[in-house]
C-alpha cells in the first residue's frame, strides 16, 4: 500500500529544519523503504484524549516522541497560564520504568520551565499515586506522569493531573484538548528549557508520602502478628520497586521477600509478554516464588503501580488470584470492620466505586451504616466525588474491578502502594482471628451473598465494525429483554440519557452522573448485566454480576460452579457467543 499525498505532505514537514536530524533521516527512510510503516505513523494525529495521550512511540503525527509531547504539553501549559493568571505556576512531573519516559518526562519540563513555570521534577520513576500525593503536597497547579500503564513495551503515554491531585475532568479535560489541537506547528513550542526554574525532587517527597500513608493504618499491634505472615512481591519491572517492600517494612510486615528478576526497573519487561497483573501468565513468576515459600499472600504491582493483583492459597491448598471485584470486597471489609471497632463509623462516611463493579461493596457498606457513591468508570471520577464531599463528608476507601483501589484521600487516584498495605492487613487481621484470607473471603459471601462477576469483549473493527456496535447499544436501548434465564428485568438504567426505569411501572427517576454509553440490566434476583463500548479500541464489552446463596464455606465450590452457569445462560440468551 502506498501513502497518499496528505500523509506524504505531513511527512515532508518533518523533514524540516523544525525537527532534528535523526527526527528527517527516519522519515526518510521510512519514505523510501517503509512506505506502510510511514502511514500509520503519519494518517492521523496521535489524539489527546480526556486521560492524555497514549501511543506506540516513534516518528511522526501518530506516534509518541519529543514532537508530540512537546505540542501536547505546551498546550497544557497555555491552559494553566490561562486558568491561573497572574500566579506563578508550579508543576510536578514523575515517569515510570518504561523505555523513554525519562526522556518525556524532560521534555515536559523543558517546555513547562520555557513558559516560565516552576517545574519539580522527580529525580527517578515513581509510582503514578506519588506523583497524585506530589501535585498537592507541592501546592502544584498541574501534574504530568509519563506511563502507558501495562500496555506492551512499545507503547508509552502521558497523563494530566489538575490541582487536586485528580486526573483530568469536565470542563479542564475538553479545554485542554482544545488547546493541545491548537498547537498547529512545532515552532509554537519552546523546547528551549530553563534549568533554573526545574527543581529536582525525590527522597523527601517518598518521606512525605510514607508518612502520610502510615497514618492510615488500622492494625492493633497487640493483637495483630504481621511480622508472622509470608508476602511475595513483585513490581514486574516497573516503579513498585520504589515504595512497596519500604511501605510494607513500615506496617510491620518484615518477612517480604520479591522475585528478584522483576525488580530491575525495564522497560522492554522481559520476563513478562504483557506488564498485567490482571493476566495470570504476568503473575507466573511471583505464584511460583508463592509455592516454593509457602507464602500466605501474593502481591503485584503493575508498571506505574497504580493497580495490584492478589493471589493466596484456596482451602484445598492451591494458589489462586483474586479478581478485581474480590480483593475490593476483601480491602472494602477489612475496612468498615476496623473502622466499626474503632468506634470511627458516625454516620458521615461513605465509599465509592464505579457502576461496572461489584454491588457486593454497596451491600457491605450498607450493613456498616456507610453510604456508597457510584461512579461511571474511571478513577477521575471517584476523586470528583472525593473533592465535593471534602468537608463534608469522609471518604475510606474505594476502587473498581480493574485492579485500581484507593484509602483515604491523601492521593487522588488509584493506589497499589497503599492497595498492598492494606491487603496485607487485611490478610494479618484475619490470621489474628484463626483463618486465612481466602477463608475471610468465604465468610463474606456467606454473610451477604455470593456475588460472581465475568467480563467478555467483542471486538469489531472497522467502519462495518464500529456500525454494529452502534446498532447493538440501540437494540439493548430500544428492546430490553423482559426477562433473562427466567428472572424478570427490574430496572434498566441509561446512562446516554440520564435515565433509570423501572420496568415494572415505566416510572422513570433522573441519573445524576455525566452522560456516557453505557447500559444496565438489574434482574429480580439482583443481577446485573452492564453493556458498554470502549472509548479507546473497536470493543463493546459485556460485564456480569450475578447472585447467590452461599450457605457455608464447604459449599463454595459447587455454588461458584453454579455462579458460573448462570452466567453462561445470560450470556448465550443475549447471543453473545460467536
Amino acid at each position: 500500500m502506498n501513502p497518499d499525498n496528505t500523509i506524504i505532505e505531513k511527512a515532508k514537514v518533518w523533514m524540516g529544519h523544525g525537527y532534528d536530524e535523526e527526527t528527517r533521516a527516519q522519515v526518510r527512510y521510512m519514505m523510501e523503504k517503509q512506505p506502510e510503516e510511514l502511514i500509520e505513523s503519519f494518517y492521523r494525529n496521535l489524539e489527546f484524549g480526556t486521560g492524555g495521550l497514549r501511543g506506540i512511540m516513534g516518528v511522526g503525527t501518530n506516534r509518541m516522541n519529543r514532537y508530540t509531547v512537546g505540542m501536547a504539553t505546551q498546550g497544557l501549559a497555555n491552559y494553566v497560564k490561562r486558568s491561573f493568571p497572574g500566579e506563578d505556576i508550579r508543576m510536578v512531573i514523575a515517569h515510570d520504568s518504561r523505555n523513554n519516559s525519562r526522556f518525556f518526562a524532560q521534555v515536559s519540563a523543558n517546555v513547562l520551565s520555557s513558559n516560565g513555570f516552576t517545574v519539580f521534577l522527580f529525580d527517578d520513576l515513581r509510582p503514578t499515586p506519588e506523583l497524585s500525593f506530589a501535585v498537592r503536597e507541592l501546592h502544584c497547579h498541574s501534574g504530568i506522569v509519563i506511563t502507558a500503564s501495562h500496555n506492551p513495551k512499545e507503547y508509552n503515554g502521558y497523563k494530566v493531573y489538575w490541582n487536586d491531585g485528580a486526573q483530568l475532568v469536565a470542563p479542564h479535560d475538553q479545554n485542554v484538548i482544545d488547546e493541545v489541537m491548537a498547537i498547529k506547528d512545532v515552532f509554537d513550542v519552546k523546547f528551549s528549557g530553563d534549568s533554573e526554574k526545574i527543581i529536582p525532587i525525590g527522597i523527601e517527597i517518598d518521606k512525605e508520602y510514607l508518612k502520610k500513608l502510615k497514618t492510615y493504618s488500622l492494625k492493633d499491634p497487640e493483637t495483630t502478628t504481621p511480622d508472622d505472615l509470608k508476602i511475595v512481591f513483585s513490581s514486574l519491572h516497573g516503579t513498585g520497586i520504589k515504595l512497596v517492600p519500604q511501605a510494607l517494612t513500615m506496617f510491620g510486615f518484615e518477612n517480604v521477600l520479591t522475585v528478584a528478576e522483576q525488580d530491575v526497573p525495564d522497560g522492554n519487561f522481559p520476563t513478562v509478554h504483557s506488564p498485567n497483573p490482571e493476566e495470570k501468565a504476568a503473575m507466573s513468576m511471583v505464584m511460583q516464588l508463592a509455592q516454593e515459600t509457602q507464602a500466605d499472600l501474593i502481591l503485584a504491582t503493575d508498571p506505574d503501580a497504580d493497580r495490584v493483583g492478589a493471589g493466596l492459597r484456596n482451602t484445598h491448598g492451591e494458589y489462586i488470584l483474586l479478581n478485581g471485584n474480590q480483593t475490593a470486597t476483601l480491602l472494602i471489609y477489612y475496612l468498615l470492620s476496623r473502622w466499626k471497632e474503632k468506634n470511627l463509623i458516625t454516620g458521615s462516611e461513605y465509599i465509592a466505586k464505579t457502576i461496572v463493579t461489584s454491588e457486593l461493596l454497596k451491600s457491605i457498606a450498607d450493613k456498616f451504616g456507610v453510604e456508597t457513591f457510584d461512579v461511571l468508570t474511571g478513577f477521575k471520577f471517584i476523586a470528583e466525588v472525593i473533592r465535593e464531599n471534602e468537608g463534608k463528608k469522609t471518604f475510606i476507601g474505594g476502587g473498581e474491578e480493574s485492579y485500581g483501589f484507593l484509602i483515604g484521600d491523601f492521593v487522588r487516584d488509584k493506589d497499589a502502594v497503599a492497595s498492598c498495605c492494606m491487603i496485607a492487613e487485611a490478610a494479618a487481621w484475619a490470621k489474628s482471628k484463626g483463618k486465612s484470607l481466602y477463608e475471610l473471603l468465604l465468610d463474606i459471601y456467606v454473610e451477604f451473598g455470593f456475588y460472581k462477576e465475568d467480563l467478555i469483549s467483542i471486538t469489531r473493527k472497522g467502519k462495518a465494525g464500529a456500525e454494529e456496535i452502534e446498532k447493538m447499544m440501540q437494540d439493548f436501548r430500544s428492546n430490553p429483554m423482559p426477562s433473562i434465564c427466567g428472572l424478570r428485568l427490574i430496572t434498566m438504567k441509561d446512562y446516554l440519557n440520564c435515565l433509570e426505569t423501572n420496568m415494572l411501572t415505566q416510572e422513570k427517576t433522573v441519573i445524576n452522573l455525566p452522560k456516557s454509553n453505557v447500559l444496565q440490566f438489574f434482574l429480580e434476583d439482583g443481577s446485573k448485566i452492564t453493556v458498554r463500548p470502549s472509548g479507546t479500541e473497536p470493543k463493546i464489552k459485556f460485564y456480569f454480576g450475578v447472585v447467590g446463596k452461599l450457605a457455608s464455606r464447604v459449599e463454595f465450590d459447587e455454588v461458584n460452579r453454579e455462579m458460573g452457569e448462570k452466567i453462561e445462560c445470560v450470556i448465550n440468551t443475549l447471543g453473545l457467543r460467536d
